[in-house]
């Protein structure tokens, strides 16, 4: 049973000679009723009972209440609906709107609520790969990889003929004694470093590592097991791999370069790569002075490291001369010391060049340069890299990927693997169902804001279940439109 509140009563100001009185002694109401779209297009791409087959349950079935499905569905939902805590859920299980999305409107037992509580949604995240007396549920981290990419690969009606996979590193910061805790400089904390690993939208992989490691480390694995998935399934489909410079190792070109898979990576600069755009460096100084603009210019080269290449390969320097208010923006954004020194060197041109500063950037590619010129391959196809990591943010900021704060990895991983998995569902409620509406590129915390956030009153009869959503509700054309798109799909 829910805990009784007090019934006390909250006065504010009154409106028009009448008092204005607030109480939460509404009953059976829903703040989430718009979660039913999820629920909808969970029936779509039956997500939660799959990623409910990734885990082993060994306890007594004469015993169970709560269903791995259950347990796994309600954190999910809990979390596309922004209850990151475990805490969160010892009110939620009364709300009657989970109790519909588990399918489950009771318990069998008086003591219990139709969904769980925190301590038994918290000994699903600690599992261990051996079951304890507490602890008997544990997931198949194999599996689990799998569906991501298994779930990609459905979103597609017919094999594209190339597919670009962006990889990047980010921080995760941690707070406590977690296990695997490291200092990294860059970030300045201690934290973690997963790995991510994106197509467009579609999130293929969610890797939680230490921080005392290079960014690129485990991604040869990563992108060894995602391209021999996908490429059962799509054996003719192109795929090029996109990252910055914390990726441009021998070691994953070399293997990129036997596998048949293209790259586009960052390459950090040093004066060798400097000395060769030179001369283009000296020309966009003078573009520059004489436009009042910044301006940019290209060379295509081969290159190779002074030891650590095995090879020639493709680089695209870009030769850019920013202008003196855009510098010290980018100075002040961009740790101004440090460009400036290496400004300093970077434009290795004439002494009394005009003001500004040189921005030399480049890549190292395996694509040709028949079919991919200089600047279109920069501008064009490198830039875009840059939406991955609105992605990322997505995930970390509206789904909370980032708050792994149990004691093992094991557990943390588990935790990012949730929040991963409320994205896929969220994002296929925005690929399906919001397509052709005007939520079609919206974030997931838009989503949630503008469609699952609708409060509602819930009657159960004897034949139904009714949530009377609120009337001034703004966007009831566009859950219209979703619940029919999503209804005509999953039929």
């Amino acid at each position: 049973m829910p805990t009784q509140c007090s019934t006390e009563q909250f006065d504010f100001a009154r409106v028009e000679g009448h008092k204005v009185v607030a109480s939460f002694d509404g009953g059976t109401i829903t703040s989430d009723a718009g979660a039913l779209l999820l629920g909808q297009t969970n029936r779509v791409v039956r997500l939660v009972d799959r990623f409910a087959g990734c885990f082993c349950d060994r306890r007594r079935p004469d015993l169970i209440e709560h269903s791995v499905p259950t347990l796994v569905g309600q954190r999910l939902y809990g979390m596309a609906l922004g209850y990151e805590d475990l805490n969160d859920h010892d009110h939620l299980r009364h709300d009657p709107l989970f109790a519909v999305m588990a399918g489950k409107l009771r318990a069998r037992r008086p003591d219990c609520a139709a969904v769980a509580g925190k301590s038994t949604l918290n000994r699903l995240e600690l599992s261990k790969p051996e079951p304890t007396r507490y602890h008997k549920i544990s997931y198949d981290a194999a599996a689990v990889e799998a569906l991501f990419v298994d779930l990609f690969v459905e979103a597609h009606a017919a094999a594209p003929d190339r597919i670009i996979l962006d990889l990047d590193a980010t921080d995760d910061p941690i707070h406590g004694d977690q296990e695997g805790r490291f200092f990294h400089g860059y970030y300045d904390s201690y934290c973690y470093l997963p790995l991510y690993i994106f197509c467009g939208r579609h999130l293929l992989a969610a890797k939680l590592r230490r921080a005392n490691i290079d960014a690129s480390a485990g991604a040869i694995e990563e992108i060894e097991r995602i391209a021999g998935q996908i490429r059962t399934r799509w054996p003719k489909v192109g795929i090029l791999l996109r990252a910055d410079s914390g990726f441009a190792r021998e070691a994953l070109m070399t293997w990129c370069e036997a596998n048949d898979i293209d790259y586009l990576f960052g390459l950090a600069k040093n004066d060798r790569l400097i000395g060769e755009i030179a001369a283009e460096l000296a020309a966009a100084a003078k573009d520059s002075e004489q436009s009042g603009k910044p301006a940019r210019r290209f060379k295509d080269f081969s290159y190779k490291t002074l030891s650590s290449w095995s090879c020639e390969r493709r680089v695209i320097g870009k030769a850019e001369w920013m202008t003196p208010s855009l510098a010290e923006s980018d100075d002040m954004s961009m740790r101004a010391k440090a460009k400036a020194a290496t400004s300093a060197k970077a434009a290795a041109i004439d002494p009394d060049r005009p003001a500004g500063r040189a921005n030399p950037r480049f890549v190292v590619t395996s694509l040709p340069v028949e079919t991919h010129a200089a600047r279109d391959l920069y501008e064009t196809l490198y830039c875009a890299r840059g939406e991955m990591e609105n992605r990322i943010k997505e995930c970390q900021l509206d789904l909370f990927a980032d708050r792994t704060s149990a004691h093992t990895m094991r557990a943390n991983q588990l935790r990012l693997w949730f929040a991963s998995m409320a994205y896929v569902l969220v994002s296929a409620l925005r690929r399906i169902g919001l397509a052709k509406t005007r939520f079609a590129d919206a974030t997931c915390g838009t989503i949630r804001l503008k469609i699952l956030k609708v409060g509602a009153l819930v009657r159960i009869s004897v034949r139904r279940i009714k949530f009377s959503m609120a009337s001034a509700f703004p966007y009831t054309d566009v859950f219209a439109a979703a619940w029919a798109t999503l209804d005509k799909a999953a039929r």
